[in-house]
């Protein structure tokens, strides 16, 4: 089947889905277009972090002021932002 006859095929099949469904459809689309403008689409090669080699260099806690430097942590500490629009299925 060539691009043309692929196009005609779902333009066809466009006709009989519900509204509901025809979002999915649109958001998924735009999740396509989005995925082909950013290389998402491209394999990258990650391994999850395991903490161990900051470990390594960490040493041992000196001094009195852990509680301090957790607590200061705690509140400046940023938050996460994720683009909900790279997952069409949310």
């Amino acid at each position: 089947m060539n691009t043309i006859e692929l196009r005609q095929k779902i333009e066809h099949n466009l006709l009989k889905i519900s509204p509901e469904n025809l979002k999915v459809i649109d958001e998924f689309v735009e999740f396509l277009k989005q995925k082909e403008q950013t290389n998402l689409g491209k394999t990258i090669n990650y391994r999850e972090a395991s903490g161990g080699s900051i470990l390594d260099h960490a040493g041992k806690w000196e001094g009195d002021d852990l509680e301090e430097c957790l607590e200061l942590m705690y509140e400046t500490r940023g938050k996460v932002t994720i683009n909900n629009r790279i997952n069409p299925f949310k």
